[in-house]
């Protein structure tokens, strides 16, 4: 007894092969679309708030270290939650980058932000 199996766009009965997981090519080229669209909006999405990090950090730190409130990075759109990579020193402090641009939460919400040194890689 064959399993009926069902088109993954509209719910139609697909016959052929059993690996066949469409009822046509409009079903296939319609679902990875929707599925290729869905995918590129979230990760347009995630770089721009990175870049948005970056740039924030980049203009309140025109000199490659300095020090700013916590406000005033979410005063800007600052959006704690988004990084590239972290950094841990050996004493344990915690460094949080966006690309090139970091920061490390010092005391009393004060953050230091720093620019690390590309010629170094």
């Amino acid at each position: 007894m064959e399993i009926e199996r069902k088109c993954l766009n509209c719910g139609e009965p697909v016959r052929g092969r059993s690996d066949k997981k469409f009822c046509s090519d409009y079903c296939r080229n319609y679902y990875n679309n929707q599925w290729r669209t869905y995918s590129d909006n979230y990760i347009k999405k995630v770089n721009n708030i990175l870049k948005k990090n970056r740039k924030i950090l980049t203009d309140l730190n025109p000199s490659g270290k300095t020090t700013v409130h916590k406000n005033q990075l979410l005063k800007l759109g600052f959006r704690f939650d988004f990084c590239t990579n972290i950094y841990t020193t050996k004493n344990g402090n915690v460094y949080h980058f966006c690309y090139e641009q970091g920061y490390l939460a010092i005391e009393n919400d004060i953050f230091a932000l720093v620019k690390k040194d590309l010629k170094q890689n």
